[in-house]
């Protein structure tokens, strides 16, 4: 009996403090600036919710990261949750006293933590300090000195002031190696940034010593050697001393270690795959090997591992490399193998104020509950970037609800899309005019218009153009074209009217191969009087041609925005169906893309 009568006690204990921790009114104190409605949405403060110590933690760590408040006080009172803040002040004006630059205090403002209108949270000062001071020694500055210091205008904001001296330039007297270099000094000079000071090299920021260049240095030299074969290169800056000028002398030390060459590469692929899907591979492994090592050449190896998996579009692959020394000479394998099933959960698209979200989303070659592949990614931005309709596209990608999913953020700047230009002159024939006005995102939808107009005294030209590069969201192009030319040559003894339209469509029939197809319809009206030449007299009258046009596009370059290797060919031949004289048109087109550096492609 007493032993249930403890029972029901414990039961109706609990059921009471559960009810008890469920809030019926929030009260909110201490706040001038911040409303309570919006304390309440970043705090995530629903009436009715269960409340405990994690949930009471929680609400203070969201409202902390809001960095509206230097203190927070949360208690619970019975079914109210009190709520006490404290705001930090407001910084009204942020002042950088010293710098005469107005281009260096705009670029101050923005790489500072504490800007105008926000709080001013005083932990930040000596972060800012340091960020000031850095920055000044990324332009040659080292040695400048920052001062901070507030003045409290009211009590609810401050005057922020930076006094700030930035120094004396700090040049770089001289460059040297030493060590076991194996490479003369002089190349040395050319494969790195720095610069030695010169009095003609006054436009060179290089000459100007910084911790910022001095690392790009090492980076660009340890690379160097690397791709030269010295795969243990060791490079260090010694020393980078002051000397009696105020100067810098700058010191490498290199152990450059041994030259290696590739033994041999192979692959080792998971019984999963078919091996014949990546034979493509061998071409580069005979091509790079008994070459000397370099970890572009294995980044190469890599890219076309990429491209036949996008290509063949083989799923959930993973890889990894591994290198051996062996003697003087290193063996690569790449392993290839089942990797972890990711999936695209969410494509998100946002900066596409104008543009309207189909536009974007037809040129994504991944979108929801596609396996997930950085290759496909790039391929869609470079997709996205080639339609010339964005100032900017930037992607982050973002957990998902699970490990195996990823959301994608796509983040896009819109730019003007109209032209209009206009121009005219004057010359021995008379004057002339032209206006062209040209639009390629037309009501947001991708669309491309452009209508010329041009003139002078004896012509008239008009030509309209309108191209839908993806129809119906298919993927194909389909272009509109009518033009009409009005010549008037009395001197000549000829008038004429040419007046045509045209149609064309584009759609990709195999996989990188485009295929064209075109109709176009001419009609000349040839007028000529006594003064005429003979030949003009003979062609005179009226002439209607309708022609037919095929071809082929066959597209192997990396990306079609900015590519950085491959090639396109085409194939163009216009064939009369109606025409007072027969004929056929070829054209032949190629274009090859070779990439020398990251920063170097060369279009041929």
């Amino acid at each position: 009996m007493v032993k249930n009568l403890l029972i029901t006690l414990i039961i109706l204990f609990f059921s009471s403090l559960s009810a008890n921790d469920k809030i019926k009114n929030v009260s909110i104190s201490g706040n001038e600036r911040i409303s309570s409605e919006t304390i309440l949405v970043y705090g995530n403060i629903k009436l009715d919710d269960q409340f405990n110590e994690s949930k009471i933690n929680d609400i203070l760590n969201k409202l902390y990261k809001t960095n509206f408040f230097e203190d927070i006080n949360i208690k619970l009172d019975g079914n109210t949750l009190n709520i006490k803040v404290k705001e930090y002040l407001i910084i009204n004006q942020l002042l950088l006293i010293g710098e005469k630059s107005s281009k260096i205090r705009d670029e101050l403002k923005k790489i500072i933590n504490l800007k105008e209108k926000n709080s001013f949270i005083k932990s930040n000062l000596s972060k800012d300090i340091s960020l000031i001071k850095d920055f000044y020694s990324s332009l040659g500055y080292n040695f400048s000195e920052v001062e901070a210091k507030y003045n409290t205008i009211d009590k609810s904001s401050v005057d922020l002031i930076f006094n700030i001296d930035r120094g004396v330039e700090t040049k770089i007297s001289s460059i040297t190696f030493i060590g076991d270099k194996k490479i003369k000094s002089k190349r040395l000079l050319d494969v790195i940034a720095s610069e030695k000071n010169q009095f003609w090299k006054f436009l060179s920021r290089n000459t100007k010593f910084s911790k910022n260049l001095l690392n790009l240095d090492l980076r660009l030299l340890e690379n160097y050697y690397k791709s030269l074969g010295y795969y243990d290169v060791n490079v260090t800056s010694s020393t980078a001393e002051l000397n009696e000028s105020g100067n810098i002398d700058v010191v490498y030390s290199i152990d450059a270690g041994k030259r290696y060459t590739i033994n041999q590469i192979s692959t080792k692929i998971d019984p999963t795959f078919d091996q014949e899907l990546f034979f493509d591979l061998q071409d580069d492994f005979e091509k790079f090997a008994g070459d000397y090592y370099s970890p572009f050449k294995i980044k190469k190896l890599l890219d076309t591992l990429d491209k036949i998996i996008a290509n063949k579009d083989i799923q959930f692959v993973d890889y990894n490399v591994q290198e051996e020394i062996v003697g003087d000479s290193i063996s690569v394998k790449i392993n290839i193998f089942e990797g972890e099933k990711i999936l695209v959960e969410r494509v998100n698209i946002a900066g596409n104020n104008i543009t309207n979200e189909a536009v974007i989303r037809s040129e994504l070659t991944l979108d929801e509950g596609d396996p997930f592949t950085k290759v496909a990614l790039d391929k869609s931005i470079a997709n996205i970037k080639s339609r010339n309709i964005f100032k900017n596209v930037k992607t982050e990608v973002n957990q998902g609800s699970d490990t195996t999913l990823k959301i994608i953020d796509i983040n896009v700047e819109e730019m003007p899309t109209g032209q209009i230009s206009a121009g005219a002159g004057v010359g021995t024939n008379g004057g002339s005019l032209a206006f062209e006005i040209s639009e390629n995102n037309w009501l947001g939808e991708g669309k491309k218009i452009d209508f010329s107009l041009s003139t002078d005294k004896e012509s008239l030209e008009g030509r309209l153009d309108y191209v839908n590069p993806n129809y119906n969201f298919l993927g194909n192009s389909i272009g509109y074209s009518l033009y009409s030319t009005s010549n008037d040559r009395p001197n000549q003894g000829y008038e004429n009217t040419l007046v045509g339209l045209g149609i064309n469509t584009r759609f990709e029939q195999y996989q990188n191969i485009f295929a064209r197809l075109g109709l176009q319809i001419n009609h000349d009206d040839l007028r000529t009087d006594d003064s005429a030449s003979d030949s003009l007299k003979k062609q005179s009258g009226n002439f209607t041609e309708v022609a037919t046009s095929y071809g082929f596009d066959y597209d192997q370059r990396d990306r079609s925005f900015m590519p950085t290797s491959g090639s396109i060919i085409g194939f163009r031949q216009t064939l009369p169906i109606y025409a007072d004289q027969n004929y056929i048109a070829n054209t032949f087109t190629l274009s090859k893309y070779i990439s020398f550096s990251d920063n170097l492609v060369v279009a041929i």
